[in-house]
This record gives C-alpha cells, structure tokens and sequence, in this order.
C-alpha cells in the first residue's frame, strides 16, 4: 500500500487500542489524499476451544500432541499415500466426511488409537473422555515482524496526490502522537521499498562515480584534473533537481536515480575532451617556447584557445544525445513499417512507454543541459583557480 503505518509493541489489546487512536487523530487532521485507513486485523472471530484435561489424559496415556492431532487430522487430512500418473504425483490424503466435520460433538466424539506401552494393546479413547469444548471470540492473525507484534494501518492514496507528500504529512503529524514505553511507530510498505531501493541506488551511484574517478587518475596521471572533472557530476546534479522543479516533475526513484547513474558516465566525457585539450596545448606550447614550465599568462592562453576549439564538439555531443532523448522522454511513436506499406504512420505522443522511461529521459536532459553549459564556462574557471594557487604555492610569478 501506498501508506502503511505499523505500530509495534507486545500486548495485542494495547496495539489495537493505539490503532484506532491513530486512525482517529489522522482523520480529525485533514490530510487529503488519503482514501481511507484499514487495519490488518479483524477483532471477535468465533473460534472454538479444545481444553485438554491434561490428568485425565495422562490415566489414559496420552499425550496432548496426541489428542491435538488426531483433531487436525479429522479436519485437514493427512497424507497416506501418493498417487502416481506419468510424471505427476498426486497426494491422498484421509480425513473425516464433511458431514462429520461440521458436527462438533461427532468430531470429540472421534476415539484416539493408540498403544498401550504398559500393555501392548491398542487402546481407543474419545477426545470427549479427556478434553472439552468451549465457544469463544478470537483475533484473525496475529502478525510478527522482527519477532515483533505489528499492526499495521494500511491506505491507497487517491488520484491526483503524491503518496510521498502524503506520508510526509503523515510523519510530521504522528511525532506529536505520544505512544507509551514499549510501542512504536514505523512506516513500511511501499514507503520502505522505496526507501530501500533508493539506498541501493545511491551507492550505485557512489560506486560509478569512484570507478570513473579512478579510471581519471590513471589516464591523466594527477589527482587535480579528475577532480575537476568529477565536479560536472556534481553540476548534472544540480541541473536534474532544478528541472524537476521547474517544471513540476515528480522525482521516480527507480528510474531518476538510474538517470542520475547513466548521467555520471555521460556528463564527464564533456569536461574530459575540453581538459584533454588543456594539457595537450599547454605540451605543445612547452615544446614550442622550449621551456619545462610555462608562464601563468602562457597557461591561461591555453584555456583560452582550448575552450574556444573545444566549445563545437561539446555543444555537439550533448545537443544530439539530448535530441536523441526526446522522443523516448516525450513517447513520440512513429509505425515507419506502416507508413511505407499503408501510408499510415500511425503517430501519436505519449502512452505507456513514455510513463516508463519518460523520468530517465528527462533526468539526462536536464542534468546533460545545465552541466554542459557550467562546463563551457565554470570548468576553465575553476582550472584557472587551481592553477593560480599551484603557482602561489610554488611562489611562482602571476603573469
């Protein structure tokens, strides 16, 4: 369910209590959105209760697993025997007539076979002879989780609202709800999963992002320029959020997320090719004055011609990956089979494909849009920044 509260604790009539409590307190609250919430728990189910007189039974020599399962096997069967047909196998199973099963004072009246030890003999005694029954009110389940009782209050959320805005309401409502010494209150289903799954994903995400740092290193030999290049997964970041707000997208974990993972590998290829150029002007140039290290005016000319080279192929790259993401984000459907032989292109926009893979689509573009324009402009500034304090550091001229 899209809300799910579970309260834990160990008496069943105090958790049952604290239930509807909350119930109460949450409906006189007026969060909207919430269709309406149910407990996973039935009260007063009839039931039946066997007592076994556990002297009598002991005269007689039996055991209350004895009496107990001859009563589960009068009423749900036991297994004799199988029946074989090709490769199948069908289980027989043996169990009192229906009409016997109905009847409660035929089933006590159901005789235990047993052996005497003392004797050897076969013994036979009526469950009525050392057990009696009693008609009482019953719960339906009683539910564990972590070897804890839970009950669980449970609620779909109506069209038209976001169940995580919903359960935020609901959070920041219930931590004014005092709840006695022994009790808690969680939040699972759906809420959980989702939860869960966005902590597999971060760390994926964390996981790509040092992979490709180290793949970094060891192509340009230095820990300054990586991490640059790092900070554009940083700047997609901040472009994925502002996009969803914007326009007012919500923010799918699964898919988001698997957005944010692709971008990371997209995003640097950008600030690779623009720093690349850097270190291979700034070589040439070594080469060409015939010096170890260059002056800091030399340098920043090297930025310079490389972000005025670099700007096309960069631009390039991420204006035809976002243009290639449009129609997947937007669902545009196109039958080219169909427009040949029919001249029916049967094209339309949007549909199931697009709820799917809509968010990722629009998670690369915005991220790929904002960093490739911070890495147009911000990355030369920050290599620029770093460069200054190198040569401050190594108290090398500034010009």
């Amino acid at each position: 369910k899209a809300i799910s509260i579970e309260l834990v604790g160990e008496d069943l009539a105090t958790l049952t209590y604290l239930a509807e409590q909350i119930k109460d307190f949450i409906a006189r609250s007026g969060i909207r959105g919430i269709e309406g919430l149910k407990l996973d728990l039935e009260r007063n189910k009839p039931e039946v209760l066997v007592r076994i007189d556990r002297e009598k039974a002991r005269r007689f020599g039996l055991s209350t697993f004895q009496v107990a399962n001859e009563i589960r096997m009068s009423l749900f069967g036991k297994e004799i025997s199988k029946y074989k047909l090709g490769e199948d196998d069908f289980e027989i199973n043996v169990r009192l007539d229906e009409p016997y099963r109905h009847d409660l004072q035929k089933l006590m009246s159901k005789r235990v076979v047993f052996q005497d030890n003392s004797s050897g003999k076969k013994v036979k005694v009526p469950i009525s002879s050392v057990a009696q029954t009693r008609y009482g009110n019953t719960y339906t389940r009683i539910n564990r989780k972590d070897l804890h009782r839970v009950l669980t209050l449970s609620s779909n959320v109506i069209g038209g609202h976001n169940p995580t805005e919903v359960n935020q309401e609901l959070r920041s409502l219930l931590v004014d709800f005092e709840l006695p010494p022994g009790y808690a209150l969680r939040f699972g289903g759906e809420q959980e999963k989702q939860q869960e799954e966005f902590a597999f994903l971060s760390r994926a995400f964390l996981i790509a992002v040092f992979i490709i740092f180290l793949i970094i290193i060891t192509q340009f030999n230095r820990i300054s320029s990586p991490v640059l290049i790092i900070t554009t997964v940083g700047f997609s970041s901040i472009g994925v959020l502002l996009g969803l707000v914007v326009f007012q997208m919500d923010f799918v974990i699964i898919m988001t997320m698997i957005g944010l993972i692709s971008l990371a590998g997209i995003v640097v290829n950008n600030a690779i090719v623009l720093l690349d150029f850097v270190e291979a002007s700034q070589r040439q140039r070594r080469l060409e004055l015939g010096v170890e290290r260059l002056s800091f005016n030399e340098l920043v000319s090297c930025i310079i011609s490389a972000g005025k080279a670099r700007i096309r192929p960069v631009l390039l790259t991420a204006i035809t990956t976002i243009l290639g993401l449009i129609p997947m984000a937007t669902g545009i459907n196109i039958d080219f089979i169909g427009w040949l032989k029919n001249y029916d292109a049967n094209f339309y926009i949007g549909g199931d494909n697009a709820i799917f893979w809509g968010p990722m689509s629009w998670t690369i573009i915005f991220g790929l849009s904002f960093a490739t324009f911070l890495t147009l402009v911000i990355l030369p500034v920050m290599y620029w920044m770093a460069a200054r304090l190198y040569y401050a550091l190594k108290r090398l001229p500034l010009e």
